[in-house]
């Protein structure tokens, strides 16, 4: 018989120790197995029962279908990997899988003979630190990354350094600042509850009342911390323990205690008990935290091919159909379709147990030398001599450092390879100068430029003619200024952001956009004044002339450039690398809403003017320019309009390439819409371009 050291933890296992004043000797048992024979034997722990309790006085040991899923989740893992052609060909897997009963000395009683025997690999759900190689598939207690105390542990499920981060911000964010805790006398819910107090109290919460609940609790007991639950003020309790060691807790407490938001470890967050009509109002509204979901492939079709039988080796199966149909001897004709047992669309831990069956199969597969170049035909070398010690070493096949069997984090800006054995630096991506999309929109912007210079020329060489003359040629070359500003400040957007194009991008934008409306602005109000003069006694225009006009642009763009100034001096964007998904080098602003009131200030100018030139578009002029700007503004509302959904849904360098062309878009639609009739009057019918033919209603 092994001499094992008793262990502190119900959950944390053994450890093998050669120290007999600290050991204990445990006699032969024979457990009811579930078994198949191969050239290696792969032994699985399920905690198939649990002690429970319909009321207080009467336990009895009630039967688990989720974990028996589970178990036949490693068979289907096991006889998958035996019909590839593969994954170890020529070697057959068998498997030898006992009942834990979900507790530590029933765990051991299990698992000394799969030691005894020999077996060559063996993996478990409780957290046993053996000689061999466990691989555990819902051991989650943090005390288990210790490699000192566990050197040969592995596991495929997260570690609760994760899970109490995730309910610590949970708690935090719903505002729950005043909260009990409960778990149990083992390592997994005390190292649970330690780490959730220590990072919630750092949070400013206060923990009001931590209750252990023993291992076989008294009536007394569970009376006593029902009632510290019902007298305490907190009305939020979190707590880290399995499903079994709460139902005599939620048996006494359901009968007086409502109203309490339960917040569940992974535990029991998906466990049956929550679905029972006695806890519902009780439990209803528990929040927490699972493990994600996915599909196996084929398992629902092999869950449903299972089938009592009187044979040796099949209790465990005969069991479940007596707890699936409630009776004794249960016939192969029943059906288990739509029972939750086979509900296998998204499964969580017996996706963790068929990874864990394949972490072994895989480290096999390289032990046994299945790829190896020697072998005459593609099979594994199923004779070699092999120890649990190399078995447990090309499961290390997540790693950051040659030979680790923990993965670590790359630095910041770093990725691991392909084979997940070495950081490498990433590639950082942003709208490049080289890039095909900023070619052609460096091309569209130096377009624009170019066209508004040949303008500015056109307007310059023809200053002296009528139709230059009865646009108010001052504010329409400050406008051609303006929309070659906004034609420039594109470029800004492009090439890899640094710390002043971070800052320059958004208010060069800004302050363009608002000069060149406030230009539009003040041409639509001298046309509606125009007419007003021509009404008797009407001297509008005359207190409205050039040194107005003037104050009003500077006026109407003091606001923006106040705005731009104080984002600036407050918050200013700075260059950030975005590596959630690749390493996106971008602007990263601070203070989001100054981008906000930027695009909004603009959007009132542009509702303001839009609205003037839309009373003024039928005035009796042939050269009436607020048709002009009406339809300029309509498209400039149309594009920035649509900018808004596609800024935000597009990721990455895309929101940049989205803001470029709604300011090229934009300004060609100011430019083109105002200044090209113009144009094409002064170019291509110069008869027009005469006093009598602008001033003329009829000679369009």
């Amino acid at each position: 018989t092994p001499i094992v050291r008793a262990n502190n933890s119900e959950v944390a296992g053994v450890g093998v120790d050669s120290d007999a004043s600290q050991c204990v000797t445990l006699g032969d048992s024979h457990p009811v197995v579930l078994q198949s024979e191969g050239d290696v034997i792969v032994g699985g722990l399920f905690p198939l029962h649990y002690e429970a309790s319909e009321t207080i006085s009467l336990m009895h040991c009630r039967f688990d279908q989720r974990a028996f899923r589970w178990l036949m989740t490693m068979v289907f893992a096991v006889e998958e990997i035996n019909h590839s052609s593969v994954l170890l060909p020529g070697v057959t897997l068998g498997y030898r899988i006992t009942d834990s009963c979900d507790n530590v000395h029933n765990s051991l009683r299990a698992l000394f003979p799969l030691i005894k025997q020999e077996f060559r690999t063996t993996w478990s759900e409780t957290n046993a630190c053996l000689s061999g190689s466990p691989v555990s598939y819902f051991a989650t207690c943090t005390c288990l990354t210790d490699k000192r105390m566990y050197p040969s542990f592995l596991r495929t499920v997260p570690s609760d350094i994760f899970q109490v981060r995730g309910l610590v911000q949970l708690v935090t964010f719903l505002g729950w600042r005043w909260v009990g805790t409960i778990g149990t006398t083992d390592d997994y819910s005390q190292y649970g509850i330690q780490s959730f107090s220590a990072q919630f109290q750092k949070q400013g919460g206060c923990v009001a009342f931590h209750l252990t609940i023993p291992k076989s609790p008294t009536l007394a007991e569970i009376q006593e911390m029902a009632d510290r639950v019902q007298r305490s003020a907190a009305r939020v309790v979190v707590v880290f323990a399995t499903e079994g060691q709460l139902l005599d807790l939620y048996f006494e407490v359901c009968r007086n205690v409502t109203h309490l938001q339960w917040v569940a470890s992974e535990a029991w967050v998906t466990a049956a008990l929550l679905t029972l009509p006695h806890f519902h109002s009780l439990l209803e509204g528990t929040l927490g935290f699972s493990f994600p979901g996915v599909n196996i492939p084929s398992l629902e079709n092999f869950l449903l091919n299972i089938h009592p039988s009187a044979e040796p080796g099949m209790e465990f199966i005969n069991m479940f159909w007596e707890d699936q149909f409630e009776i004794q001897n249960a016939s192969s004709n029943l059906s288990l379709t739509g029972s939750s047992y086979t509900d296998v669309s998204r499964v969580r831990i017996s996706y963790n147990v068929y990874k864990a069956v394949y972490a072994i199969a895989h480290a096999l597969h390289a032990l046994l030398n299945c790829d190896s170049a020697e072998q005459n035909e593609k099979s594994c070398d199923k004779h070699k001599q092999f120890t649990s010690e190399q078995v447990y070493h090309p499961f290390t096949v997540c790693l950051s450092l040659s030979g680790s069997a923990e993965c670590i984090k790359c630095p910041e800006s770093y990725w691991s390879d392909e084979k997940k054995v070495k950081c490498v630096a990433g590639i950082e991506e942003f709208l490049s100068f080289k890039d095909s999309m900023g070619i052609i929109l460096v091309a569209l912007t130096l377009l624009g430029v170019v066209l508004t210079a040949v303008i500015i020329v056109i307007f310059h060489r023809f200053r002296t003619t009528p139709i230059v003359k009865a646009n108010n040629s001052e504010i329409s070359f400050l406008l051609l200024l303006s929309l070659k500003l906004c034609f420039l400040c594109s470029l800004v957007f492009i090439g890899q952001p640094s710390v002043w194009t971070c800052r320059i991008r958004q208010t060069a934008f800004g302050i363009s956009f608002v000069i060149c409306l406030s230009c539009l602005l003040v041409k639509t109000i001298v046309v509606l004044l125009a007419f007003q003069t021509k009404l008797p006694g009407s001297r509008a225009l005359k207190l409205f002339g050039p040194s107005q006009q003037r104050i009003m642009i500077v006026f109407t763009t003091a606001p923006q450039v106040c705005l731009c100034a104080g984002w600036l001096l407050w918050a200013p964007p700075f260059p950030f690398r975005n590596s959630a998904y690749q390493i996106v080098v971008e602007c990263k602003e601070p203070w989001p809403p100054g981008f906000c009131l930027v695009l909004g200030y603009i959007g009132l100018i542009a509702s303001v003017c839009l609205l003037l030139a839309f009373l003024g578009r039928k005035l009796p002029d042939t050269f009436n320019e607020a048709r002009l700007i009406t339809f300029s503004m309509l498209i400039f509302s149309a594009v920035w309009i649509s900018f808004i959904p596609a800024y935000i849904s597009s990721p990455g360098k895309f929101s940049v390439v989205v803001e470029i062309f709604a300011i090229l878009a934009s300004s060609f639609g100011l430019l083109l819409c105002i200044f090209g009739p113009k144009c094409y009057i002064i170019l291509l019918h110069p008869e027009r371009n005469i006093k009598k033919c602008v001033r003329s209603k009829n000679s369009r």
